[in-house]
């Protein structure tokens, strides 16, 4: 309340000795160009992220994966710098046991428990 009234006098005051209305405060994005877009306001990683995006590139695996059958002729791809990873497959849906193996560079290799086939392709880092 106090607060109100001190700053009601202090523009009274200010009316009175300038003869004129105080000057609205400016807002940021008063000039009419509108709101900024991702691309424009992004910066360092994000930004690469973006334009690679644009070359219809995916440098950081960030998208969802392409879905493959996981059989002999069409094996899950599994992307690794080195010559061998490993791997965790949930066999069923609803399961909480993850069975865990070694997958080799070669041709493609079956999940001990459920068959679901896998297969090694190598990737390269973007930086």
């Amino acid at each position: 309340m106090a607060g109100r009234l001190l700053l009601r006098a202090c523009t009274a005051t200010l009316r009175l000795r300038n003869n004129a209305l105080p000057r609205p405060l400016s807002r940021a994005m008063a000039t009419g160009e509108g709101i900024p877009t991702d691309e424009e306001q992004a910066t360092g990683l994000e930004r690469r992220v973006l334009m690679a995006f644009k070359e219809g590139k995916d440098p950081y695996s960030i998208r969802m994966p392409k879905y493959y059958s996981g059989t002999r002729a069409d094996p899950q791809i599994v992307p690794c710098t080195g010559d061998k990873r490993l791997v965790g497959c949930l066999c069923e849906e609803d399961n909480t046991a993850i069975v865990w193996f070694w997958l080799h560079d070669g041709g493609a290799q079956r999940c001990p428990s459920c068959g679901t086939h896998y297969k090694l392709a190598h990737h390269e880092l973007p930086h």
